[in-house]
């Protein structure tokens, strides 16, 4: 038996087109990056950074919704990089507070006018109709991503996952 497919603009119709677009879009901005260092999850770990840094690496996790051993892991890859900082967390001073420091805020700020250059040469070759089109959805997409961005509590194993 078939799954009925989505009804046009139900959540999981809107989501699956949305997914798409992003998986298209999202190569076309890697791919002629001249910051070849820079990956994906180190870029998003700036981006967090820059909107909600000094952070602990344990929040960089939350926000970033990967394990901390990864991002402990990211950390000291950014670290030997030169694009953060990393000082006593003034509450625990077991604890560290990451930040960007100028050198990660002057990449951050490369990569996001390069990558805004290449999209928008893209937006300008769109008829005009289309380009409003897609002026009028980026309030419902800021607010998407603002969503996704809030730090998730870490989710229970699923029944049947092995847990160590």
């Amino acid at each position: 038996m078939e799954t009925p497919a989505p009804e046009p603009g139900a959540p999981a119709e809107l989501a699956g087109r949305l997914r798409a677009v992003l998986q298209h879009l999202l190569p076309l901005l890697r791919r002629q990056s001249v910051h070849g260092d820079l990956t994906p999850s180190r870029l998003t770990a700036l981006a967090v950074l820059d909107a909600h840094g000094p952070v602990r690496i344990s929040e960089l996790a939350a926000r970033m919704n990967i394990a901390l051993s990864t991002t402990s892991r990211m950390v000291d890859l950014l670290d030997g990089c030169g694009w953060i900082a990393r000082r006593p967390d003034p509450e625990d001073q077991r604890a560290s507070l990451i930040s960007l420091n100028g050198d990660g805020r002057r990449l951050l700020r490369s990569v996001r006018q390069e990558t805004t250059g290449i999209l928008a040469a893209e937006i300008a070759e769109l008829p005009a109709d289309r380009r409003r089109l897609l002026h009028d959805a980026l309030p419902a997409l800021e607010e998407l991503a603002e969503c996704a961005q809030r730090p998730r509590p870490a989710e229970p194993p699923r029944r049947g996952t092995p847990t160590r």
